[in-house]
C-alpha cells in the first residue's frame, strides 16, 4: 500500500514529536524524581534534626519511660518511627513498639546507618525494618549530650510508601500533561502536513487538469517557498501553453484559410480555362472570332494562374527564410526613381497625379533596395488600381524616432486618394488572400498575396507597416524602416510629377 505525501509527513511529524515527548517525559520524570527524593530527604533530616535538638537533654541522665514516651510523642508529630540508640548499640527508646518490648529489641549497632552515623555523624538507608515488617527510609544522627562521654545516634524512619505514593501521583500527574502533549503533536503534525501537502495536491489537482486539456486552471497560492515557486513555475508553465496552443489553433485555422483560399484562388481561373476550352471543342473552335476571343480570355486566365504560383512561391520563400536579404545603405530617392518608371504609366492612363514630398535630411535605410523596390512598387500599384481616375498619390518620407534612448528610423508612406479601406478590414488587409472588395480585387487582377509579401519584406528588414485611413477619403500606407548613419543623399524637398 502506498502511502500519500500528506500521511508520510504526518507519520514522520508524529514519531518525532512522540520521540520528543517520549525522552522529554522520562527526562522530566526522573529528574522530578530526584528533586522529590531530595526534598523528602532534606525534610527527614529537618525532623530528625528536631528530633535529637529534644532528645539530648534527656539523654545525659537516660529514663527508659521518659524517653520512651518523648520518642512516642516525636513520632507521632513526625508521622515516622523514632529511634534512640545508645553508643553500644542498644535501643533505648523506639516509637514503634511496645513499652515492654523495647529491651527485647536486638542490638542496632550494626545498621549501616547507625554505623555512619558514629562515624561520620550522620547516615541513611533505605530497607526493609526487621522490627517492623515496614520498607522504610533512615537517617540517623550523631548526638553527644552535654556532660555525657559516650555519644547516641537519634534515628528517624518514615515508611517507603509515603514517597512511593507521591512518586506514584508525580507519574500519575506526568502521565496525563505528557497524553495532554501527545494529543497535541497528534493534531499539530496532522495540520502541519496538511499546511505542506494541501498546495501540493492542489498542484496534483491543476496538473491532472492541464493535461487533461484544462489549460485556464490555474495554481492558488499565497506561499513564497519552494512549493509557492513550484506553484508559480507551474502557473507559468500553463499560461505558456495555453498564449502557445492558441497560437497553434491560430496557425491550425490560417493554414486551414490558407488551403482553402488557394484552393479558390486557383479553381476560379482552372474553371474558366476549362469551360472556355470546352466551348472551343463543342464547335468555337470552327468561328474565328469566338475562338480568338476565348483562347485570349484562356491566356489570361493563365497568366493569372501563373501569377498566383509565383506569388505563392516567393511568399513560401520569404517566410522559410529562403531568399537572403541584402544589408547595404539605401536612398529613399534611389527607391522612387527606380519605382516611378514602372508606375507612371498605369497612373497617367487614369490621369492621376503623384507627388513625391522626401526632406532633404532624411538618413538612407539598411536593406535590400530590389527587395524595397518591390515593396514601394507593390503599394502603388494597389493605389493606382483603387483610385478613380483624376486622382491623386502621394509618396512622403521623414525621419522618426530620433531621441536618445530610440534609433532613428525613416518613415515612408504611401497615400491616395481611392476608395479607402474600412476600418475593421485594415488589421486583416496583410493577411494572404484577404480582400475587402473580393469581386473588385480579382477584376482589377489581384492575386490577394501581395500586401502579404510586403509586409514579410518589411519584417525581415526589423521594420513595421500598417495602413491608416487618409483624409478626407482613401487609405495611407505607412512602413518604418531602421536608418543608416551615413549622411542623406540630395534629393528634392518636393516633386509632383503631373499625369
Amino acid at each position: 500500500m502506498t502511502l500519500s505525501i500528506r500521511w508520510k509527513v504526518a507519520l514522520g511529524t508524529l514519531l518525532a514529536l512522540t520521540l520528543g515527548v517520549g525522552v522529554a517525559g522520562i527526562l522530566a520524570f526522573r529528574s522530578l524524581e530526584r528533586l522529590e527524593l531530595l526534598r523528602a530527604e532534606e525534610a527527614l533530616a529537618a525532623r530528625t534534626g528536631l528530633a535529637a535538638l529534644t532528645l539530648e537533654p534527656l539523654l545525659a541522665r537516660p529514663d527508659s519511660s521518659r524517653l520512651q514516651a518523648m520518642a512516642r510523642e516525636l513520632g507521632r508529630q513526625a508521622g515516622g518511627r523514632v529511634t534512640v540508640i545508645d553508643h553500644a548499640g542498644t535501643v533505648l527508646a523506639d516509637s514503634a513498639v511496645p513499652d515492654d518490648a523495647v529491651a527485647r529489641i536486638e542490638n542496632h549497632g550494626a545498621r549501616p546507618e547507625v554505623v555512619r552515623a558514629f562515624a561520620d555523624g550522620r547516615g541513611t538507608d533505605v530497607r526493609l525494618s526487621e522490627t517492623t515488617g515496614q520498607k522504610l527510609v533512615y537517617l540517623a544522627l550523631k548526638v553527644t549530650p552535654a556532660g555525657s562521654t559516650f555519644p547516641h545516634v537519634v534515628r528517624l524512619a518514615l515508611p517507603l510508601t509515603l514517597l512511593e505514593q507521591r512518586v506514584h501521583d508525580l507519574q500519575r500527574t506526568l502521565a496525563i500533561a505528557f497524553g495532554v502533549a501527545f494529543l497535541v503533536s497528534v493534531i499539530v503534525s496532522f495540520l502541519i502536513a496538511g499546511g505542506l501537502t494541501r498546495p501540493l495536491q492542489d498542484i496534483a489537482t491543476v496538473a491532472r487538469q492541464l493535461a487533461g486539456g484544462a489549460l485556464g486552471q490555474r495554481i492558488q497560492t499565497r506561499s513564497h517557498d519552494e512549493v509557492g515557486v513550484l506553484a508559480a513555475t507551474l502557473n507559468q508553465m500553463a499560461d505558456r501553453m495555453d498564449r502557445d496552443i492558441t497560437a497553434l489553433r491560430r496557425l491550425e485555422q490560417v493554414r486551414k484559410d490558407f488551403v482553402a483560399n488557394v484552393s479558390h484562388e486557383l479553381r476560379t481561373p482552372l474553371t474558366s480555362i476549362k469551360g472556355y476550352v470546352e466551348a472551343l471543342l463543342d464547335g468555337a473552335k470552327d468561328n474565328p472570332e469566338e475562338a480568338e476571343r476565348f483562347l485570349q480570355i484562356i491566356l489570361k486566365q493563365s497568366d493569372r494562374l501563373n501569377l498566383i504560383l509565383e506569388d505563392l512561391l516567393q511568399l513560401s520563400q520569404i517566410e522559410s527564410g529562403q531568399v537572403r536579404f541584402k544589408q547595404e545603405p539605401v536612398h529613399l530617392s534611389a527607391l522612387v526613381e527606380r519605382t516611378l518608371p514602372l508606375i507612371k504609366p498605369l497612373a497617367d492612363k487614369k490621369s492621376q497625379t503623384i507627388a513625391i514630398l522626401l526632406p532633404p535630411d532624411v538618413p538612407a535605410v539598411l536593406g535590400d533596395e530590389d527587395r524595397l523596390v518591390q515593396v514601394l512598387t507593390n503599394l502603388l500599384d494597389n493605389a493606382v488600381k483603387y483610385t478613380p481616375a483624376g486622382g491623386a498619390i502621394s509618396i512622403a518620407g521623414r525621419v522618426a524616432g530620433r531621441t536618445a534612448d530610440e534609433p532613428a528610423q525613416v518613415e515612408l508612406s504611401v497615400a491616395d486618394t481611392g476608395i479607402g479601406i474600412p476600418e475593421a478590414d485594415r488589421p486583416r488587409v496583410f493577411e494572404r488572400f484577404y480582400r475587402v472588395d473580393k469581386a473588385r480585387s480579382r477584376e482589377l487582377g489581384g492575386t490577394g498575396l501581395g500586401l502579404s509579401i510586403v509586409r514579410h519584406i518589411v519584417e525581415a528588414h526589423s521594420g513595421k507597416i500598417w495602413v491608416e485611413g487618409n483624409q478626407p477619403t482613401g487609405s495611407r500606407f505607412v512602413m518604418l524602416l531602421p536608418a543608416t548613419r551615413e549622411a542623406p543623399a540630395p534629393t528634392q524637398t518636393s516633386l509632383e510629377i503631373p499625369a
